[in-house]
């Protein structure tokens, strides 16, 4: 019997895979679950025995929360990425670490097939098969949902029918939760206009009408306190973070942004600890980091997240600008202070021995003690020379 690896979660669309493959294909399933910071113990232990109970051969767990965070994760918050303004690179960055451990499954167990359960219509299917592609060339991809052109009703009708028991109202919607921020797709995401019903955010809002203040300390760019409690490695510290600011409905929002293959998307996402780690870096850097260096890492960090968000982590162009990022972090170190309240939260300043806008070089709009006004009367003098040069030959040359 032939061997294929799938990629499980235990979601609708790959417990659709298993039975496919395994009762209407014929082959030998082994399955893998790369877990990016999604899954508890015990929920990866439910998903374990439900893969067991749709019949895989193998099932095999993989811990990649801490190399998620150091590969990929690190670089989205020295770039403060947020793709369009607005999306974390929630699910975006977790798939490409996910196709990589996936592809180092296929070639331990000795597979010649690959499985995904990606549809036809995302960014998902382009991330699995252009990694596989890179990293186990040679080795076939199975996509049935994306060859089906499968709807959720149908995968649902097609498990019933195979006496699948499993909760399919939930299933209604594709939830895909990381440490990075969880995704939320459903019919309301499927057109111009519509929002989540509270019942599909997977986090409970249970903070209505509560505030509280959350100091974040970074070194050198890196979460290690947050409220003076320190973490060993800041996958901890993000996970602490969405544990409080989760329950404020905090990072919750619908993106819509172009798919890699040129079509429109909406989806769904919460992403409390990200949105605030992201804007808390972002506010810290403002105050240590220098106008040009802010500029440039604006530049690269966009080019970055883009790049990412359409699966080319692999390119070595990544490397290159993964250590200008790095290096740009030396000298962010302070702690930021965040006011959390429902749906929405404030930066309410930082702290930092390396900010500077200090009061020994001046108060902004009152006083400096760097420089006197002559000094910046014959500064600006020089700084439009050229281009008063330009306006000037301009008017001579209309007479």
């Amino acid at each position: 019997m032939e061997k294929v690896v799938l990629g499980f979660s235990g979601g609708l669309d790959t417990t659709f895979c298993v039975k496919y493959l395994t009762e209407d294909k014929g082959l030998e399933v082994h399955s893998v679950i790369v877990n990016t910071g999604g899954f508890t113990e015990e929920e990866l232990k439910k998903v374990e025995a439900h893969a067991y109970a749709l019949g895989v051969k193998t099932h095999t767990t993989v811990n990649a929360v801490k190399g998620y965070y150091d590969s990929i994760i690190k670089y989205l918050v020295y770039g403060n990425v947020l793709k369009n303004n607005t999306y974390p690179l929630s699910v975006s960055a977790e798939r490409l670490s996910q196709a990589l451990h996936i592809a180092e499954h296929v070639k331990k167990v000795g597979a010649k097939l690959v499985a995904h359960g990606s549809t036809g219509a995302g960014n998902d299917q382009v991330r699995f098969d252009m990694i596989f592609q890179i990293m186990i060339p040679g080795i076939e991809i199975l996509t049935p949902i994306r060859d089906l052109q499968l709807s959720r009703e149908a995968e649902i009708e097609y498990l019933k029918g195979k006496g699948v028991q499993m909760n399919f109202e939930k299933a209604a919607y594709s939830i895909n939760k990381g440490l990075w921020g969880t995704s939320v797709g459903g019919k309301e995401t499927l057109n111009s206009k519509g929002i989540l019903p509270e019942s599909a955010w997977p986090t409970q809002m249970t903070k209505e009408g509560a505030s509280e203040e959350m100091v974040i300390r970074f070194d050198k760019g890196e979460i290690t306190h947050v409220n003076g409690k320190s973490f060993a490695h800041p996958t901890e510290a993000i996970q602490y973070i969405q544990s409080i600011a989760g329950a404020y409905g905090i990072g919750r929002d619908i993106h819509v942004g172009d798919t890699i293959i040129g079509i429109k998307g909406r989806v769904g996402f919460e992403a409390a600890a990200p949105m605030v780690i992201l804007k808390a870096h972002h506010a810290l850097e403002k105050h240590v980091l220098t106008k040009w260096q802010l500029s440039w890492k604006d530049q690269l960090a966009s080019f970055y997240g883009n790049w990412l968000h359409e699966g080319q982590i692999l390119d070595p162009v990544m490397r290159d600008i993964e250590a200008y990022l790095t290096n740009s972090q030396e000298q962010v170190t302070g702690d930021v202070f965040v006011q959390l309240n429902p749906y929405r939260f404030q930066i309410i300043g930082i702290e930092s021995e390396n900010d500077l806008m200090s009061a020994k070089f001046g108060k902004y709009g009152e006083m400096n003690t760097g420089f006197t006004g002559a000094d910046v009367r014959g500064f600006t003098k020089i700084f439009g020379n050229q281009t008063g040069i330009f306006h000037n030959v301009k008017e001579s040359n209309k007479k």
